[in-house]
């Protein structure tokens, strides 16, 4: 783009020159200004801030390095789904593909989940809870509801419900997004 000329805003249709900050009046002050409450405002922001949240007090419940938040997760998605692949477990919880993978094998030298090849496909693995990933399970769920119940305390009763439909919705319909773009690369 030369001197002078301008473009169009992605989103707002608006131009702007394309020229320096300093012809704009803009100073790093100015850029601060315009900067203040963003942060307080991005969705992405407070989502990764809320989950960070959310696993320290996860943590705090469970104890350090006994169980992370997302191995809490494959052994809740795999007791619903005994005998389940771990392409669908994927699907189930959320976890990246080479993620999951690692998940599972550390889960598998715990001796938590036990895994093996499919009938249907040979190079796929059905992951199944061992006993020990039973006990583990029936003794983390009491702990992971006060989890819960300490994240949705800090909201009014009426709003808590409204709340878990809203993040459902959210992770819902960004999933969609994400896998119609993975189809379109």
């Amino acid at each position: 783009m030369g001197r002078g000329e301008s473009r169009q805003l992605p989103q707002s249709g608006a131009s702007i020159e394309a020229q320096p900050f300093a012809n704009h009046n803009m100073t790093r002050y100015g850029a601060r200004d315009m900067a203040v409450g963003r942060l307080e405002r991005s969705p992405i922001h407070l989502l990764h801030r809320a989950g960070q949240c959310a696993s320290d007090i996860f943590q705090g419940e469970i104890g350090e390095g006994d169980l992370t938040p997302r191995q809490y997760a494959v052994l809740v998605a795999v007791s619903q789904n005994e005998g389940v692949s771990q392409t669908l477990l994927v699907e189930k919880t959320g976890v990246d593909r080479s993620t999951l993978a690692d998940i599972v094998r550390r889960m598998l030298k715990k001796g938590l989940l036990q895994r093996r090849r499919t009938k249907e496909d040979a190079r796929a693995y059905a992951v199944k809870l061992t006993e020990d990933g039973w006990k583990v399970l029936k003794a983390t769920d009491p702990l992971a509801k006060r989890v819960d119940d300490k994240i949705l305390g800090v909201l009014p009763n009426a709003q808590r419900e409204r709340f878990l439909q809203d993040l459902n919705q959210i992770v819902k319909a960004l999933g969609k997004l994400q896998a119609n773009g993975a189809r379109e690369d």
